[in-house]
Formats: C-alpha cells, sequence, structure tokens
C-alpha cells in the first residue's frame, strides 16, 4: 500500500503532469474567455447562448476549432487527473487531521468536476453539439423520490460555493498558490486586480444559478431551474439588467485572464 502511495506521488509530482495540469488552467481560461465573450453579445442585445455549449459551439466553428477543442479535452483530462492525484496523495505538507483531509476532498471534487468537464467536452466533440441540460435534468431528479429536496440541498451548495469564492476573492488568498517571485511586477499588480475581480464575479454567477434551483425546489416548478446562458440572460431582463451583465462578463472575462496566468505561474 505504502509503495502504491508513494508511486502515485511520484507521477503526482512529475513534469508531464504538471505540463498536463498547466494545460488544463489554459484550456480553462479558453473556454471562459469565450463563454465572457459571449455574455457580451448577449448585453448588447444579440441572440447567442453564453454557455459552455455556447463557447464550445463558437470555438468549433473557427478555423482549427476542432484541434482546439481536442486539445480542451487532452487539458481538461490532464487537469482532472491532477487534482484526483492531489487528492488520493497530496497535500503531505499540511497540518495532520481535519485541514488536510479538508484540502483532499476539495481536490477530489474537483478533480471529479474537470473530468465531467473533460467527458461532455469529448462528447460535444464527437456528436458536434449539444443544449443546456440544466432544467431536463432537474426535472427528472424533481420527479423522483426526495428529488425535489435534493434539488434544494444542491441549489444550497452552489450558493454557498459561490459565495466561498467570493470571499476568496476578496482575502485574495489566491496569491499564495502563485510563483509571485517570477512574475514581472506590473503583471503581479494586474494578477491581483484579475484574481479578485473574476473570481468573484465567477462566485456571483454561480451563486445565481444555485438560487435558480432553489427557487425551483421551493416552487416544485423545474422551469424555475436555469443553466448559466438562461441566468445570465434572466439579469439582462432586469431593470439596468444590460448594466449588469456587461459588468459580469468583464467579470468573466477577467477570469479567464486570471486562469492563463495561473497557467504559468501556479506552484504545482
Amino acid at each position: 500500500m505504502g509503495e502504491t502511495k508513494d508511486a502515485a506521488k511520484k507521477v503526482e509530482n512529475s513534469t508531464a503532469v504538471e505540463w498536463l495540469a498547466r494545460l488544463g488552467l489554459f484550456s480553462r481560461g479558453v473556454v471562459w474567455l469565450v463563454v465572457g465573450l459571449l455574455a457580451v453579445q448577449v448585453a448588447l442585445g444579440k441572440k447567442t447562448e453564453a454557455d459552455k455549449n455556447g463557447a464550445l459551439k463558437t470555438i468549433a466553428d473557427k478555423p482549427f476549432g476542432h484541434l482546439l477543442l481536442v486539445v480542451l479535452v487532452i487539458g481538461f483530462f490532464g487537469y482532472a487527473a491532477w487534482r484526483l492525484l492531489e487528492g488520493a496523495v497530496g497535500h503531505r505538507d499540511e497540518d495532520a487531521g481535519r485541514k488536510r483531509w479538508t484540502k483532499r476532498g476539495t481536490s477530489l471534487f474537483r478533480g471529479a468536476v474537470y473530468l465531467g468537464l473533460a467527458i461532455s467536452t469529448l462528447k460535444f466533440l464527437v456528436s458536434g453539439g449539444g443544449n443546456d441540460k440544466t432544467q431536463p435534468l432537474t426535472a427528472r431528479v424533481m420527479k423522483a423520490g426526495g428529488g425535489r429536496e435534493l434539488v434544494f440541498v444542491i441549489g444550497a451548495g452552489v450558493v454557498i460555493g459561490g459565495l466561498a469564492m467570493v470571499v476568496r476573492a476578496f482575502r485574495q488568498k489566491f496569491e499564495d498558490k502563485l510563483d509571485l517571485g517570477a512574475m514581472p511586477a506590473r503583471l503581479r499588480s494586474a494578477t491581483t486586480f484579475l484574481g479578485t475581480a473574476g473570481i468573484a464575479s465567477r462566485g456571483l454567477v454561480f451563486a445565481l444559478i444555485g438560487w435558480f434551483l432553489i427557487d425551483a425546489a421551493v416552487r416544485f416548478n423545474p422551469d424555475k431551474a436555469k443553466g448559466l446562458d438562461a441566468s445570465l440572460k434572466t439579469v439582462a431582463h432586469q431593470p439596468f439588467g444590460r448594466v449588469l451583465l456587461f459588468a459580469a462578463a468583464l467579470g468573466l472575462l477577467a477570469f479567464s485572464l486570471w486562469s492563463f496566468i495561473e497557467a504559468r505561474y501556479r506552484k504545482i
């Protein structure tokens, strides 16, 4: 058992896994960059789909788009592998007990999320398209026994997770994960701003999606559940909604730029 853990630890610390993880962070940046640009178009009144599938469709329609999608798939699988290995054998330098296991659990969760993202992107690449499945999935869950309560709990978890991102953004703890000494001074200042604005914006968007899930569960109405695209468009229809959506879009663009910086300077 000990030899297996040591072998897994060596794989986690290998150069190949490090570069795959960085490619994964870069891939995340590409997707959120396109989502942010699509959200800007929605704010300007254009009919487009501002979510992951919309981003993938936009990428696929560009020259060498399918090749870039292959790179994204590899990156997401690589990032997932790094996080899963980190969850299984990593965080050895952390304090023993709850802190270590909390961080391992978080790594496992992130690894599972990106594994799902890698698989969904691969399916998109193979099938050539897809739609926002949030509402149909919510409807199926709510029809099952205890499904309404489960949707409520998931929604609450998404809200809490989103608000936790906002708190993390303004505490600026994300800088601890970066090799700041290797950065040019000007980039260091920009990194603080982009990380704070980007992570906070992403957290608020997630919290909004979670709120719609809670609303769907409370009203027992799956139509109230919304994915990223529908949530952003709901914001656009509120008073001053286009201004708010434009601000959110800029925040998502900031997050994409932060992802590119993290891909280069993150301590792995």
